[in-house]
């Protein structure tokens, strides 16, 4: 058996056995390594791969792959998978692909990409059961049975009118255990929970984990049933965008990979180091103005960066509990300013305590206590304005439009170093006289 068959039956085997392992494994691999793997695989079963990997991916590799290769697969890709790769690629590439989707899919793919982008209506699923009303159960129950030798798999059957309203939901079980002659009006569960297309898919996704449903019925203003969405799709997108805002957060891009090309991850993130030495300097400035001091009192050299480091870890530590407050809705509008409170107040509580610590320690080690009270005090103002900056920065970039995680902890490491070195090198300067 040559090298290439070898390969092609070992990614079979993980496409029939476990395509999430597979995905997982080529997510790993070099980028040219996946481009050559895509290339010798069956189109066939390329679209099985394409499936399951995630978008960002896909967009990345079919911008290097021969245009007759998309051509090829995108029939066998569903609506979702298309119009998720359409919004990772480039703008000249996305009317292309749109152009080779099948005519079936393409009223589909249009219409899902009308919804807002955070929407349920952008992630739904048209693969759903739907019976009407006056349906028999027997009727029901022979469509179901032919689905199942397509392999198609449900849990819930939905029940509408002759508009398409829906107006009412089955259990599997339900339908199965009732007789075979009434009709389903009879036996379905008039009160449904519905989302609405336009619904934003975070509050949705707790909506599910509170209700514990593994799938929903999505509506649209009229009550038209137009899909189905999904907790675990709901979960993998908020475990997507938890990651993207990771990486976004220290500067780097959301589509950047593990083993993504160097010159790929070289210009995603030469952007925000620049931007990021312009933030040294503005800190590296603020020490410049105390150079006489520290000239006179070179032991301030020693406990600067200890008090930048206290300040950027509390900071950062308010900045990750804000963020995550954000993406799961719990900081209400109206109590953004007891917010600042409680985090300026732990600041000091924070500052006070680690403050003394640091105080005594810079007394013990260079035998004078008004060192000790310089590096607590301003310890204590920097903790305070970490405190303040990690949550005021995701707040008011979201106020602005902005992303909260757009490279937040950049900002928030400039602010805690500039506060930082001005506030102790400020209290060097009232106790000069008894430093030197």
């Amino acid at each position: 058996m040559s090298d290439q068959e070898l390969l092609l039956s070992i990614v079979r085997k993980l496409v029939e056995d476990d395509c999430e392992k597979l995905a997982w494994i080529m997510e790993g691999m070099d980028e040219a390594e996946v481009l050559n793997v895509m290339k010798i695989l069956p189109h066939a079963l390329s679209a099985k791969v394409v499936s399951v990997l995630p978008q960002n991916l896909v967009a990345t590799l079919l911008i290097q792959l021969p245009s007759e290769f998309l051509e090829k697969i995108v029939g066998d890709l569903d609506p979702e998978k298309i119009s998720d790769i359409i919004l990772s690629l480039p703008e000249e590439l996305r009317y292309d692909l749109l152009e080779k989707t099948p005519q079936r899919k393409k009223k589909l793919i249009r219409e899902m990409l009308t919804f807002p982008e955070d929407s349920v209506g952008r992630i739904m699923s048209r693969d759903y059961l739907a019976f009407h009303v006056d349906l028999k159960v027997k009727d029901a129950t022979n469509k179901i049975k032919a689905m199942a030798r397509r392999k198609a798999s449900f849990s819930y059957a939905y029940v509408v009118d002759s508009g398409n309203r829906l107006v009412g939901v089955l259990r599997m079980f339900d339908l199965i255990a009732a007789p075979r002659d009434v009709t389903l009006r009879s036996i379905m569960k008039e009160e449904v929970y519905t989302i609405d297309s336009f619904s934003d898919r975070e509050d949705i996704a707790n909506d599910l984990k509170i209700q514990k449903y593994s799938t929903a019925p999505v509506v649209d203003a009229q009550n038209h049933l137009i899909g189905i969405v999904r907790a675990e799709k709901l979960i993998m997108e908020a475990q997507e965008d938890v990651a993207q805002d990771i990486q976004m957060m220290v500067g780097v891009a959301p589509e950047e990979r593990t083993f993504s090309s160097i010159w790929f991850s070289l210009r995603r993130r030469l952007p925000w180091l620049h931007i990021n030495l312009v933030t040294a300097f503005a800190a590296a400035g603020v020490v410049a103005i105390f150079e006489d001091l520290i000239h006179q009192i070179t032991a301030l050299a020693i406990f600067l960066p200890v008090v930048a480091g206290q300040g950027g870890n509390a900071g950062a530590q308010t900045l990750a509990v804000v963020m995550r407050g954000l993406v799961m809705r719990e900081i209400p509008k109206g109590r953004f300013k007891g917010l600042l409170m409680k985090e300026a107040g732990l600041g000091a509580l924070n500052g006070v305590i680690i403050g003394m610590v640091t105080a005594v320690i810079a007394w013990l080690w260079k035998a004078n206590p008004f060192l000790g009270i310089v590096i607590g005090l301003g310890m204590i103002v920097n903790l305070i304005a970490a405190g303040l900056a990690g949550a005021t920065i995701p707040i008011i970039m979201k106020k602005l439009g902005a992303d909260p995680a757009q490279s937040s902890s950049i900002i928030l490491t400039t602010i805690t170093d500039v506060v930082g070195f001005f506030a102790f090198l400020s209290f060097a300067v009232m106790f000069q006289q008894f430093l030197i």
